[in-house]
């Protein structure tokens, strides 16, 4: 999908051309729409293609007058029910007249601020300032993503009290993994930023160069949160995982103690099941059949050995 935005009177609409200090927004692009970027602004091929490979990662390049910045961007998509976080890469290409960016998947980024959420002050005219908005808008995007996994491992946290199942820990191992990719991701992109702060690819006035200081603090931060949210969510995991294993091993433990117990008359029966004569008696004084004498030895030794095992401290 191709789109050209332009800010007029002070608000960015869209536009029905290609023309200069205009804004041109690639996603999903067709070849057809490549190839009509590239003949209309003599951008490389190469620049154009980059942002459309998913393992490309981010970095920083200057050719002939036009300035490549391949970043990442934070993408939430549902599989088998659950909610996954990832990245994917984002470039920015920065030519004489025009801003074009291109998108392997429809961005949140660029939706907000082409619907007007995000694009207050937005001037397309202003390339330099235009990028460096677009890095902040994605800056507050991975924090955005990184409060909402926070919110989830808490919640499946809450249920791993209760039902201390499988289902729970792959759910905080999917989280875990979204904050591997994060973590990957905006460093990377900080190394990038880094190397536009030293002002040698881009020139920046005084107040974009503000504005790139607050990107990167922004880009800081959501390191220093997915940092503390994977480690708090690898020792929850690790503790977990102990629980689970410490509660299977005292049902272990149950069904071991129960199966000593079963065992014990069982083995008093079967010496009165043995084909043996035995005296057959009557217990004196009382009329009780000796029939009842094995079951009375049963319970006994019965009781005489969950006694043991509660002095060991084996119950």
């Amino acid at each position: 999908m191709l789109n050209f935005y332009k800010t007029q009177d002070g608000r960015l609409t869209q536009a029905d051309r290609l023309e200069p200090g205009c804004w041109v927004s690639l996603v999903m692009p067709s070849e057809e729409e490549l190839v009509q970027v590239r003949d209309a602004l003599g951008i490389e091929d190469e620049y154009l293609r980059a942002a459309l490979d998913e393992e490309e990662t981010s970095r920083l390049e200057v050719d002939d007058g036009q300035t490549l910045i391949i970043a990442d961007f934070p993408v939430s998509e549902e599989e088998n029910g659950k909610m996954m976080f990832t990245t994917l890469p984002f470039g920015i290409i920065v030519t004489r007249d025009n801003v074009v960016t291109v998108s392997l998947k429809p961005n949140p980024i660029l939706s907000d601020i082409t619907s007007g959420r995000g694009g207050k002050g937005v001037n397309t005219a202003l390339k330099t300032r235009l990028v460096l908005q677009i890095l902040l808008r994605a800056a507050g995007r991975y924090l955005f993503d990184l409060r909402q996994i926070d919110k989830m491992s808490s919640r499946v946290e809450r249920e791993l009290y209760k039902s201390l199942k499988n289902k729970e820990l792959i759910q905080l191992l999917t989280m875990e993994k979204s904050l591997v990719y994060f973590t990957t991701s905006l460093k990377s992109t900080e190394a990038t930023l880094e190397k536009l702060l030293r002002g040698r690819i881009l020139k920046f006035s005084e107040e974009d160069q503000e504005l790139l200081e607050d990107v990167i603090i922004e880009f800081k931060q959501a390191i220093e949160m997915a940092d503390i949210y994977s480690s708090i969510l690898s020792g929850t995991m690790d503790a977990f995982a102990s629980v689970i294993s410490n509660n299977l091993n005292i049902i272990m433990k149950v069904l071991t103690v129960i199966t000593i117990l079963m065992t014990v008359p069982n083995v008093v029966f079967s010496f009165y099941g043995m084909n043996t004569d035995l005296p057959i008696f009557t217990i004196p004084g009382t009329g009780i059949p000796s029939y009842w004498l094995p079951i009375v030895l049963a319970v006994a030794f019965t009781g005489v050995s969950w006694l043991f095992m509660k002095k060991r401290n084996l119950l």
